[in-house]
This record gives C-alpha cells, sequence and structure tokens, in this order.
C-alpha cells in the first residue's frame, strides 16, 4: 500500500524479481476469471482514515502475459477503491468505496463504473462464484 504498486515475487525463492507501479495506496488484488489479468485497486490514500473522494483512488489492470499495466480506470469525481471481487460472470469488479460510503461496480470490458451509496466505510466485499451469493465486511456473513 505504501509503495503504491504491486510487488512481484519469485514463488521458489521467496525473493523480490520485480515491480509495477500501480497507484497511490495499492490495496486489493483481483484476478480476472479467465486468469489473464490481474484489477488491482488503488485507495487513493496512504492513511487508514482517508479523505472522501479522492482524485488518486483507481483501478489498474496488469496483464499476466506481459506484467504491465494495460488499463487504469479512474473514478469521475475521486473515489477510494478498497476491497472487494469479480463476479461469477467475469464482467463486474465489486468494490467497496472505503472512504466515500459507497460500493463500485466496474464494468470489465471498458471500465466504466457505477456508485451505490451503502452505510458508513464498508470496508470487505466478496462475491462468492456461485451467483446470488455475496458477503459484506470481514464477517464472512453470506446472504
Amino acid at each position: 500500500m505504501m509503495a503504491d504498486g504491486v510487488f512481484l515475487i519469485d514463488g521458489d525463492a521467496f525473493k523480490e524479481k520485480g515491480f509495477i507501479h500501480t497507484g497511490v495506496g495499492t490495496h486489493g488484488l483481483y484476478p480476472s476469471r479467465d486468469g489473464t489479468k490481474m484489477y488491482v485497486a488503488n485507495r487513493g490514500s496512504h492513511k487508514v482514515h482517508g479523505t472522501p473522494h479522492s482524485p488518486y483512488g483507481s483501478v489498474s489492470v496488469i496483464d499476466f502475459h506481459t506484467n504491465k499495466v494495460i488499463a487504469h480506470w479512474s473514478i469521475p469525481g475521486g473515489g477510494s477503491p478498497d476491497m472487494g471481487n469479480v463476479s461469477a460472470d467475469g464482467k463486474s469488479l465489486w468494490l467497496s468505496g472505503r472512504f466515500d460510503d459507497v460500493v463500485y461496480r466496474f464494468n470489465t470490458v471498458n471500465g466504466s463504473v457505477v456508485s451505490i451509496p451503502v452505510g458508513l466505510e464498508p470496508h470487505g466485499l466478496t462475491v462468492w462464484p456461485q451467483p446470488g451469493r455475496y458477503s459484506i465486511g470481514h464477517t464472512g456473513i453470506l446472504h
């Protein structure tokens, strides 16, 4: 999070072998359902309690084949994408908006985003592979 990117690690030697700069406050990592890309949530802040509508909040898309950022999705008006997951069909990336009291739904094809107002400081959000199942927070409560 403080480095603003993703470290590449050699799994056999467990040593750093590279770094990919993604954005301010890199926090959540989510592979695409087809295994070709990694979606990286950049919270837009290095603070535990950041300010709303950060102009640096974004999502970076890394291509696993090249280890390069191939897209960078900003949030109109600023934001704080944090933790989430990819929908079962792979068409949406759902992320909590930690400092903005919203949940974001990113279109994984074109990066467009919809903000959905929720309660104060949503932190964790998971979309399970089974359609219609989700969990809010770090509680593991299924709905």
